[in-house]
């Protein structure tokens, strides 16, 4: 389960010769199924192999979630991003959870998504695209495949689709990715007909009466009144979904053909985690023949070489809107590590779309009761810190990712508007793994975030 990120091209080659490492790969054939080949970090092993087979093949002849056409359009608005003329706003639960799959939540959820990025398009005059961790983000990785619960060594709570949270559902169970499928079909199967019969009216109306304690409380209460009274067309309610591919057999079985390409259409866009893109591993693998826009998840330990390379074995082609590079290094730390890597990217000349992570480099624990929380704080100080070190180095900050959750009560995140103190945490703490900005808490982030990318507001600062 742990993982070095130390580069070198060479370790992992027997040949005497020296070629860069993305050109030995790219000579090698690529299969859906290639990946079994190499080392797979972070995916759970069946003990039953003849039920996990049996499920893997179903899951091969069911339909596909999402087309591969929808594919190809958000793969278009993200290059589009990735030149500055539009905004990504990707967001959902760290980890969804079976129960969750009901109309209330599910509207709650895609309501939130489509108000962030109502604020943000507002800002910044840019068409947003929204992007949901939803209909599929069931599985997590763990530092370690088993953990101490009451005393007692047990599997590794890896997400619904692996294993239950409680104690007792701890084995990993290869019918759980059934289980998966069918809840993600009906989450999307609910949100396409919610978009398709609703008028994006209906979703704007913001409620920001929680923020009143926020010094910009004017500035918000003018743009929310200005974003109810803009006149949509049916397309702002489009979305997009996705999911961290972690477990491969999964994913493979859920990758068609489509004319001469391969595409996972479990989901429109999946992401590399930062502890499964190793140069030669089977998720890197697996990645370089899908046909969909990809994510990669780009932490403190990618060293601007790693990140050339890999982007040479991800992207050879130059394809704009190919890769989001997400980047999650945590608040105080943007400048010494962004700044490298976007250099390596402009050196490289191989295009991406940039997306500030604001949550996943921001994890600590309460001192007071050992809950893992965030302080909303430093996953806004992430954003602009990202935005600054963008303007300072030419480059274009293409969106957001944020873990969040549209239900207005949880208690998960410390401080905002709100004013979440350790001990609030335990009064609605329902994540099964990271902590999630509630609905406030998302809006507060949006709003500040918003309030210094105004192109208005910007102007008016310059002038005073």
């Amino acid at each position: 389960f742990g993982s070095s990120h130390s580069f070198d091209p060479h370790r992992h080659l027997d040949s005497p010769y020296i070629f860069p490492l993305h050109s030995i790969i790219k000579m090698a054939a690529w299969t859906p199924s290639s990946w079994q080949a190499k080392t797979a970090l972070q995916m759970a092993e069946w003990e039953d192999k003849a039920q996990a087979t049996e499920v893997l093949e179903k899951l091969s002849k069911l339909p596909p979630l999402v087309q591969a056409g929808e594919c190809d359009l958000l793969k278009q608005r993200l290059a589009e991003a990735g030149r500055g003329e539009r905004f990504i706003v990707q967001g959902g639960d760290c980890a969804e959870r079976f129960q969750d799959c009901q109309a209330d939540r599910l509207e709650s959820q895609y309501k939130l998504i489509w108000q962030l990025g109502a604020i943000l398009e507002h800002a910044t005059g840019r068409a947003g695209v929204r992007i949901c961790r939803i209909a599929g983000q069931y599985g997590k990785p763990r530092s370690k495949p088993t953990e101490m619960v009451d005393g007692k060594e047990v599997k590794s709570f890896k997400g619904e689709n692996i294993n239950g949270f409680e104690v007792k559902d701890r084995k990993w169970d290869p019918e759980r990715l059934l289980q998966g499928y069918f809840h993600s079909s009906a989450a999307l199967n609910y949100l396409r007909s919610l978009t398709s019969a609703s008028s994006p009216d209906a979703f704007a109306d913001i409620d920001a009466a929680s923020l009143s304690k926020a010094k910009a409380f004017a500035a918000i209460e003018g743009d929310v009144k200005a974003i109810k009274a803009k006149t949509y067309a049916p397309s702002d309610l489009d979305f997009y979904t996705s999911h961290e591919a972690m477990q491969l057999d999964l994913e493979e079985a859920l990758t068609r053909k489509v004319g001469d390409k391969y595409y996972n259409l479990s989901a429109h866009l999946v992401w590399i985690g930062d502890r499964t893109r190793q140069l030669t591993g089977a998720h890197v693998e697996y990645f370089r023949g899908i046909a969909n826009p990809i994510g990669v998840k780009v932490g403190p330990s990618m060293k601007n070489d790693e990140l050339k390379e890999l982007l040479q074995i991800l992207n050879p082609n130059k394809e704009e809107g190919r890769i989001m590079l997400i980047t999650r290094y945590g608040a105080g730390k943007v400048d010494s590590m962004l700044t490298g890597h976007i250099k390596a990217v402009q050196e490289c000349g191989i295009p991406v779309v940039w997306q500030c992570d604001a949550v996943h480099g921001n994890g600590i624990v309460a001192e007071s009761n050992k809950y893992k929380t965030r302080r909303v704080e430093d996953c806004i100080q992430e954003i602009l810190e990202c935005m600054a070190v963008h303007k300072k180095c030419g480059s274009v900050l293409g969106g957001l990712h944020m873990e969040v959750t549209g239900q207005t009560s949880v208690t998960e995140c410390l401080g905002g508007c709100m004013g979440i103190t350790e001990a609030m945490l335990p009064q609605n703490y329902e994540t099964f793994c990271d902590p999630r900005l509630n609905y406030s808490q998302s809006l507060e982030a949006a709003f500040t975030v918003a309030g210094e990318m105004s192109v208005d507001r910007a102007a008016k600062r310059a002038r005073q």
